[in-house]
């Protein structure tokens, strides 16, 4: 017989998640006409929250994207296997105060409870009722020394774990490490863990996360496939393109903090010291999903039932079995040893999921085994990785995030959230922040084309250093030539 249910408790999820904040059908509207205020770098959750905030604004604004959809992290494949396959964020935590589930009904957007209940297998059996209490008294154990050191000093997080775990330590370890936070509890700041909002309700989308993520930004003003290689700062905002440039007053960079911290995304003048700290303290950890098509539910799951191995080491894997009622199957890896199998290709990731499976179920569930793919999302150039967990002695680098991290510009993302961080919802509300700060840095609109000078100097003292700064951001604008009309931007095209 199957194991008893067990309810999660609060760290036992881990995907990405959501919290996207409801607008009027007006909100996703581009202004029609006049200078771009406001460039924003990505179309990721955190890039179309800010967009929307703007556009409710009226504000005049251009998202550019640098692959060929948006949704960034979150993104629904619907060719692979024939039905919605969330290649990233797949959870929408906390329904029941989520903005998502409030939204004003999408067509074709079906959002459903997630089942409170998971399965752990031990070798080729259901755990008994006896042994699922011992591994929810092990994690909650483990949870709440970790929220006890945090009080009281940021160490990792392997430091706070009992000594007195037993046989259930490695399965804890995967939990509460690779499955929450992508990284291994050794990588993970006590304080960061310990404030993280709890996530013991979720939800689904049978049309896919992705799918949900695209439908918000239907309207905004948005251009993908158009990666930003530099911001620059110096006299006014412009950034640079695959496609030419573009000039503003102010930018929002919401890319993920390893495309920063590598190089990927540049800036002019270089990030200082500190910031540049930030973004490599808020590195992404690794997950991946390796999805499997179980043709004629071979094992006997319940639709987005989520089950667990009792490991042995950090070689194991979580499993949510039939997707929204279908027959695709994530089993998920993270930390460094999903990194690591990451890094030998896909067909060893596959390998490894259906030999795994097989150590759980048995070897004959290889053959009900259709169609096979795997993400890998420390490959993909403008991701590097998953989301983000701080590094221990980090507790200070998020809110860091929250401030400009040059001159006129913003960052935005899932990193930049002190709580939900990690999540699709922590970027969007990130995104909406960060929205708020340049609408207030702009100033209430008024008619006409804004004199910039006589704004720079009532905004900052200066004289002749700031009109210098004024005159070279107008030639800069003018030469860039970044007119928006009718939600369209001519861009002028890179020098050869």
């Amino acid at each position: 017989m199957p194991g008893k249910a067990l309810q999660l408790s609060r760290r036992s999820f881990l995907a990405a998640s959501a919290a996207l904040a409801a607008r009027p059908a007006s909100a996703a509207t581009a202004p029609s006409s006049g200078p771009v205020e406001v460039v924003i770098v990505g179309a990721g959750a955190a890039g179309i929250a800010a967009a929307r905030r703007l556009a409710a604004a009226e504000r005049r604004y251009v998202v550019i994207e640098a692959t060929d959809h948006i949704g960034g992290r979150c993104v629904t494949d619907v060719t692979s296997f024939g039905v919605p396959f969330d290649r990233g964020a797949h959870w929408i935590y906390l329904p029941d105060t989520n903005p998502v589930t409030k939204l004003t009904p999408v067509r074709g957007i079906d959002i459903y409870p997630a089942p409170q209940s998971q399965k752990v297998r031990i070798g080729l059996r259901y755990a008994r009722e006896g042994e699922l209490e011992d591994f929810l008294t092990a994690q909650v154990r483990t949870t709440r020394a970790i929220d006890e050191v945090a009080r009281k000093t940021d160490i990792p997080c392997v430091q706070a774990v009992p000594p007195d775990l037993g046989d259930w330590r490695a399965t804890i370890d995967f939990v509460l490490g690779p499955y929450f936070c992508a990284k291994d509890l050794a990588q993970v700041s006590s304080f960061d863990f310990a404030h993280a909002r709890e996530r013991n309700a979720a939800a689904f989308c049978k049309q896919g996360f992705g799918a949900l993520l695209t439908a918000l930004g239907q309207g905004l003003n948005i251009h993908p496939a158009t990666p930003a290689t530099t911001v620059d700062t110096r006299g006014g905002i412009t950034v640079e393109t695959a496609k030419g440039t573009i000039a503003a007053r102010t930018a929002i960079v919401t890319v993920p903090t390893n495309v920063v911290s590598s190089g990927g995304l540049k800036f002019s003048p270089e990030l200082g010291h500190h910031q540049i700290d930030a973004f490599g303290r808020m590195s992404l950890g690794s997950y991946d999903h390796i999805a499997l098509e179980l043709l004629g539910n071979p094992l006997g799951l319940e639709s987005d039932d989520l089950v667990l191995q009792k490991s042995t080491d950090t070689h194991t894997a979580a499993m949510l079995a039939n997707v929204s009622g279908t027959e695709l199957c994530l089993i998920d890896i993270g930390g460094a040893f999903g990194r690591d199998l990451s890094a030998q290709g896909e067909a060893a990731m596959i390998d490894f999921a259906v030999n795994w499976l097989a150590g759980l179920f048995g070897s004959e569930v290889k053959s009900a085994i259709g169609r096979k793919h795997a993400t890998r999302w420390d490959a993909e150039p403008y991701a590097l990785g998953a989301w983000s967990a701080a590094v221990p002695g980090s507790q200070f680098a998020r809110r860091q995030l929250l401030e400009p991290i040059a001159d006129n510009v913003w960052y935005a993302g899932e990193a930049a959230h002190e709580t939900l961080w990690g999540t699709v919802g922590g970027a969007w509300e990130s995104g909406e922040r960060a929205a708020d700060a340049v609408l207030a840095h702009l100033g209430p609109m008024r008619p006409g084309a804004p004199a910039l000078a006589e704004e720079s100097k009532k905004r900052t003292p200066g004289g002749e250093h700031v009109e210098r700064r004024a005159r070279r951001y107008e030639e800069r604008r003018q030469e860039a030539s970044p007119q928006y009309f009718g939600g369209t931007p001519t861009i002028m095209a890179p020098e050869r």
